[in-house]
């Protein structure tokens, strides 16, 4: 899901880290932004699956970014409660999601227009987008959860507190029942990524059963 300059994150299997051709096509659709991967302008690819991917990035110009620490649950055994309640967003919950995703991030255009659209394309007939209401049935926390199939892994891509209801370990308990959707998916293991500079954000994932993977950087393109 794209919020602000281009950001694509993405999963390659292990035995095709090497494939010197699928680099190569996957370095064309992330460079054209006629093939509708990424917008022209700022970008960030996460490519830590692909040394083939990230060394034809690099030849590209494209250079380090920030670090980013990965995390990730394993979704063998059942997830435990999360101790609130969670809805499901469907169309006529999108505005909740919405507000909930523009409050928790400063430069978020996120718009429930944004999430219809978002909503009918073929990736998210295997996401679900969850929220949390606190006992007033105020919209506190969302997430959204991508799953690749039974026996993948699955992604957590945003999770999101709103900034007046931080410090209730709301985030911890959305990033539970974010796990627990993905298992119910079917999913292997959730993973989640956050900059390494949000010491807050690791912590989180770290209380709600997430193991804390060695950092990563993304490659940033900068200018047209």
């Amino acid at each position: 899901m794209l919020d602000g300059p281009g950001l694509l994150r993405l999963a390659i299997a292990p035995e095709a880290g090497d494939d010197e051709e699928l680099a190569q096509q996957m370095l064309a659709d992330v460079t054209r932004p006629e093939n509708g991967v990424l917008p022209q302008g700022n970008a960030s690819v996460e490519a830590r699956f692909s040394s083939a991917f990230r060394r034809l990035l690099s030849v590209a110009g494209w250079d380090a970014g920030e670090p980013w620490t990965p995390l990730e649950r394993d979704l063998g055994e059942p997830v435990e409660d999360c101790g609130v309640r969670i809805e499901v967003t469907g169309p006529d919950q999108a505005h909740a999601r919405a507000a909930v995703q523009r409050a928790a991030f400063d430069r978020s255009t996120f718009t429930e227009e944004r999430w219809q659209a978002m909503a009918a394309r073929s990736p998210y007939a295997d996401a679900r987008c969850l929220v949390a209401y606190d006992d007033r049935e105020t919209a506190v926390a969302a997430a959204t959860v991508w799953s690749a199939g039974a026996g993948r892994p699955g992604l957590l891509e945003p999770v999101a507190v709103h900034p007046g209801s931080r410090g209730r370990g709301l985030g911890t308990a959305i990033t539970v029942a974010a796990a627990a959707a993905l298992r119910a998916l079917g999913s292997s293991s959730a993973t989640v990524c956050t900059p390494r500079s949000n010491a807050g954000a690791v912590a989180t994932y770290r209380s709600a059963g997430f193991r804390q993977l060695p950092d990563v950087r993304d490659l940033r393109r900068t200018g047209p």
